[in-house]
């Protein structure tokens, strides 16, 4: 019996558990007599019968008193609907829109009026407002009646003030400050810039997840031991703001013992699994490494065909020498199968984009590792806010439902740039993206760009799955015009296009190969050129009015003027372990690049660069350290010289301090010593980036220092031309400075300011003591 119903039935005996001649409805309005009856239908009306039939009208919402009678040889339903809602309104709320709210409340316009429905939607419009860090905030339903039967439900809302986090305190650390470890998290204090963000309010579920980012810094810094203690908020009402107290246990820091794999598999040699452990003793203990060991011994036992044995590790503890002996165990595992995979939650995305991000398919045997990595895939596109892989068993013991919950976000881009650089001047770009294209995942990108000294338009589209595979493919549009600078003494206008592909081998090592088409216009403008007139460098020349001595231009760049057309394909080997592309801490990206030149088109040649940067923390975890090393060499095949453009050009790219085309070899020749390029080059340098103390993170501001050395030498383009010779240096001398740097990942746009002295130089090299470069979005 529901609680709050009232019914009476006469004579209930053994006869009248036979079905009823007819039922009887009384009370209805809107809701047909046959919508009700077919509650009661399907068996015997005896007293179960009658039972399931008036929980079943309550549970309908759509009445508020169901009464039932026996009447005869039936029974007389008599109900009292509920109201019917005309729609649903909110007032007094900016903070949250209308439309989050309404996608949140279960009472629907046109949907049955149930005040204990209309409580619950209440309570989740506060709990929204307090997820949002407004704990002052309430909500009050009112009714307003309307004619035959319906009412509209007005939600009177009361924001009150934003609860922010006043501070954040750890108690227990030893190892690492307050701030360092405030640094691992994502809810943040409260300070003056807190109207430019949303991270100091408090979330329960945020500081859970930053508790268990607290806790794999420390596991991944050798406190195995490590536990957080408890985590309390309180409330200052008065204050209306938070404080946030952690308390920690640390534990003894261990390194790495014996790493060893042992095999319970008879066909499988432990012995050749051991090149896969990333784990080496005597190192600091860190959870990556044995995850990351699990997950490469795991692949490399799919690979061989094992796919149901498991990866388990083993630690065992030495209290005295502080170290861990870690031991892989290969043992064979439970027979599973995927037997489905649900995919859910998703509005804009496809299926299949998601689907394809799994290593395996229905029927294929189950294994953790997969769909771990699964997981960092899909959170690794932002195409989704969450995503989160759950498994329920299946139809049978050796079947599992893998399910798949993810919601969509935006990925659309719409930006209008603008920014200054020292080599182009005032620069504006207008741009239009999207990270998934129609929901299938491809990238699509147009943007125009016109500046001071520079104009430009470029079309970019990726296809991440080419042809179902896990090969990328890309086109490349793009026009770009560059007039004349204090630094280059030509105008250049380029136009063109390219395909490219991109074929992963491994997570960390990928291959790409490239092909492009372009087009260069190459300019002396406001140049008078002596040998149009005959005449020839040293005599005595009588220029016209306004041409001064030093307009002359190297007669390497007056060889290059027109138009060149370049057919060059290319292939990149790539190998990248960084943790964070967008700010990185760890790891190494390193790029090997081979381009050929002569597929066609006007000019041959054979281009080879290298690219490396390593970060790694020093010191501090929020200190990193970056070390680069580059270089490269290009050479002519066939008859052809190589263009003035073709070359490499010595700049701040390679060492800091000089202006761009600032070094390398130069026609002496011309007046103004027009920088030539060299065929070869090379650099180095190390820098150390660091939070500059005393100031909020969320300001986005971080130094750094730095030293640079590189050279570029080797000009072989045209030595002579029209019976005149370019005089152009030769040496190689190393070029070197040290300074500082302000980065600011504003946001507005990165914008890096460099201040540079330099060690070593030629006596003709260009240097420039402050640079600074990036753009702003408004």
């Amino acid at each position: 019996m529901v609680a709050g119903a009232g019914f009476w039935v006469a004579g209930v005996t053994e006869a009248h558990a036979q079905r009823a001649s007819g039922i009887t409805v009384r009370g209805n309005q809107r809701v047909d007599a046959e919508t009700v009856r077919s509650y009661f239908s399907g068996g015997p009306l005896d007293q179960a019968r009658i039972d399931e039939g008036i929980r079943g009208l309550y549970a309908s919402g759509l009445f508020s008193d169901v009464r039932v009678s026996r009447a005869g040889g039936g029974i007389v339903v008599t109900v009292s609907e509920n109201q019917v809602i005309n729609r649903v309104a909110f007032e007094g709320n900016s903070k949250v829109k209308d439309a989050v709210l309404a996608a949140e409340v279960q009472s629907k316009p046109r949907g049955p009026f149930n005040p204990a429905i209309v409580q619950a939607d209440s309570q989740r419009i506060s709990e929204i407002y307090r997820r949002s860090g407004r704990y002052e905030a309430s909500v009050e339903a009112k009714t307003i009646a309307q004619p035959s039967g319906r009412v509209d439900l007005v939600f009177e809302i009361k924001e009150g003030g934003k609860t922010q986090i006043s501070s954040i305190n750890f108690e227990g650390n030893n190892a690492f400050s307050d701030g360092t470890l405030r640094d691992q998290m994502t809810t943040t204090e409260s300070n003056w810039l807190s109207w430019l963000k949303s991270s100091d309010v408090y979330d329960p579920d945020r500081v859970n997840a930053d508790l268990e980012l607290i806790r794999r810094f420390y596991l991944n810094n050798g406190y195995a031991d490590f536990r957080v203690v408890s985590a309390n908020a309180n409330l200052d009402r008065d204050k209306n703001a938070f404080t946030l107290s952690i308390v920690v246990e640390e534990g003894q820091q261990y390194r790495f013992g014996a790493v060893n794999v042992e095999s319970s598999v008879p066909e499988i040699d432990a012995s050749t699994l051991q090149r896969k452990v990333e784990s080496s003793t005597g190192a600091v203990y860190a959870a990556k490494d044995v995850d990351k060991s699990v997950e490469q011994i795991s692949l490399e036992l799919a690979s061989r065909g094992y796919a149901f044995a498991q990866v388990r590790p083993r630690g065992d503890r030495n209290f005295e020498s502080r170290t861990i002996n870690l031991t892989y165990v290969v043992e064979e595992g439970a027979r599973v199968y995927v037997e489905r995979i649900n995919v859910r939650g998703n509005t804009r995305t496809r299926d299949y984009v998601i689907r394809r991000e799994f290593d395996l398919g229905e029927g294929d045997a189950y294994n953790q590792i997969f769909i771990d990595r699964a997981e960092r895939r899909l959170k690794a596109l932002g195409f989704f806010k969450n995503v989160r892989i759950s498994t329920e068993p299946g139809s049978s013991p050796d079947r599992v439902i893998v399910n798949v919950d993810v919601e969509d976000q935006p990925t659309g881009e719409f930006s209008v740039a603008g920014g200054y650089s020292t080599s182009d001047g005032v620069i504006g770009e207008v741009a239009l993206g999207e990270r998934n294209f129609l929901g299938r995942g491809q990238y699509a990108r147009v943007a125009a760009q016109l500046g001071q000294r520079v104009q430009g338009f470029d079309f970019s589209f990726t296809e991440p799955y080419f042809l179902g595979s896990r090969v990328s493919a890309g086109i490349d549009l793009y026009a770009k015009e560059r007039d004349e600078t204090e630094y280059s003494s030509y105008r250049i206008n380029t136009y063109g296009g390219g395909l490219r592909f991109g074929l992963p081998i491994t997570e960390e090592i990928s291959i790409g190969t490239r092909y492009q088409l372009y087009q260069q216009d190459l300019r002396v403008p406001n140049k008078y050129n002596l040998w149009e007139e005959g005449k020839r460098p040293g005599e005595d020349l009588n220029f016209p009015a306004g041409v001064l001595n030093d307009d002359r231009a190297s007669v390497a760049l007056l060889e290059a003027e027109g138009k060149t057309v370049t057919s060059l394909g290319g292939l990149s080997l790539i190998y990248n372990t960084v943790d964070n592309p967008r700010d990185p801490r760890e790891g190494l990206y390193a790029e090997l690049k081979g381009d050929v030149a002569g597929l066609g088109g006007d000019t041959q040649f054979v281009r080879g660069t290298f690219d490396a940067r390593y970060y790694h923390p020093v010191f501090w975890d929020d200190v990193v350290g970056i070390a680069r090393v580059q270089g490269g060499h290009i050479a002519a095949w066939g008859d052809d010289k190589l263009r003035v453009l073709d070359h490499f050009s010595g700049g701040p790219d390679i060492v800091r301090g000089f202006e761009p085309q600032g070094f390398g070899p130069r026609d002496m020749d011309s007046p103004s010593e027009d920088p030539l390029g060299g065929t070869t080059y090379f650099g180095a340098s190390a820098e150390v980036q660091f939070p500059i103390y005393g100031l909020p993170k969320e300001l986005g501001l971080k130094g750094a220092v730095f030293a640079d050395a590189g050279t570029v030498f080797g000009y072989e383009g045209i030595k002579r031309f029209d019976g005149v010779d370019v005089d152009y240096t030769k040496d190689k001398k190393l070029r070197s400075s040290v300074g500082g740097s302000i980065l600011w990942t504003s946001p507005l746009g990165p914008i890096r300011f460099d201040f540079a002295h330099v060690l070593s130089k030629a006596k003709y090299d260009e240097t420039q003591f402050f640079r600074f470069s990036g753009g702003t979005r408004f």
